[in-house]
């Protein structure tokens, strides 16, 4: 089996994105190709005091096999960056590098796709509406419904609704929308994890899980109803659960993934459990996307402060995911 071919979308060029892409160097990776402006690169790597060979990329060239040259898919930028000073001039090559990831996967010239931290103020500051990475890449892919999920340390916790403001919350969770992130999550553990009866357990949104009531109605009239009727198909999945309850080591101890309600409910608990080695991964595209599990960092730019073992993680488990797919449609013997 061939080894995958990955593509990482270096980032938002004034935050640390480019240190660790130049830090790669450092490690044994998988064919990899970086999508980003060269000449940051090579700036950043100067800044850093990191030795590293940047050498020019295109689709037509073979892919990258020498280990010790990183391969690099030129996006100028429109003006020259500054480790951590935003500028909403190259905004545009930020997304133009996604643009390409999702040609070349959709060709079927590339195996995965993994993305360094963007940064969304500036990208909307640019005149281009973009509510993250998860969004975009979904509509990009014509994918009406994605899911995101984190995972770290034995931990996965998606998300019911991502990036809304709290007052939206309630509205959006209703038991059409909560039964397809669960089929999401359940298709996701099953295809890129391998594991055939996921056990999932499912949040409540309220304090308590409403207590019976007291405290909100959603658990009752939209929550349970839906996880009802998945059991009755069989499905190893429990809940609704009090977040505070639920993410506690003797209930996740026999838990292979966590449904959250919204973003701020499941990540703060993912990120003290697993920060700087949690993944990002995106379920319910028809590509693999995995990305690191924190900000642009604009503050650590150029500093050689910034951490890679989110990245190295999602490279890995984007190849992961990218074996585990080609053994699902391996016809058996």
């Amino acid at each position: 089996m061939s080894q995958p071919r990955l593509l990482l979308n270096v980032g938002e060029p004034a935050g640390i994105g480019p240190d660790l892409c130049v830090a790669l160097a450092q490690h044994a990776l998988p064919p990899l190709v970086l999508i980003g402006d060269i000449d940051c690169l090579r700036h950043r790597a100067l800044q850093l005091g990191i030795p590293v060979a940047l050498e020019p990329w295109d689709p037509d060239m073979p892919w990258p096999a020498d280990r010790h040259v990183l391969a690099v898919w030129p996006v100028p930028l429109a003006r020259p960056c500054r480790a951590g000073q935003l500028d909403p001039a190259n905004a545009p090559a930020v997304l133009e590098g996604l643009e390409r990831a999702v040609s070349l996967l959709q060709a079927g010239l590339a195996d995965a796709l993994v993305t360094g931290p963007v940064h969304k103020g500036v990208i909307n500051d640019a005149g281009i509406p973009f509510s993250g990475h998860t969004e975009y890449l979904a509509a990009r892919c014509g994918q009406s419904e994605v899911l995101m999920l984190l995972a770290g340390r034995g931990l996965r916790v998606a998300l019911a609704t991502t990036h809304l403001p709290l007052r939206d919350v309630a509205a959006a969770i209703n038991a059409d929308a909560l039964e397809r992130s669960l089929r999401l999550l359940q298709q996701g553990l099953q295809q890129d994890f391998g594991l055939a009866e996921p056990r999932i357990r499912v949040t409540g949104l309220n304090p308590h899980a409403g207590e019976s009531g007291h405290l909100g109605r959603e658990e009752i009239e939209v929550i349970a109803p839906v996880i009802n009727k998945l059991q009755s198909e069989g499905w190893a999945i429990t809940g609704p659960w009090p977040a505070d309850t639920l993410f506690t080591p003797r209930f996740l101890e026999d838990t292979d993934a966590v449904l959250a309600m919204y973003h701020d409910q499941g990540l703060p608990v993912l990120k003290y459990h697993a920060f700087g080695e949690a993944v990002n991964i995106t379920l319910g595209l028809p590509i693999v996307r995995t990305s690191v599990d924190h900000g642009t960092a604009l503050e650590l730019a150029g500093t050689g402060r910034a951490e890679i073992h989110s990245l190295l993680h999602a490279i890995q488990v984007a190849a992961e995911i990218v074996r585990q797919r080609r053994l699902n449609r391996t016809p058996e013997a």
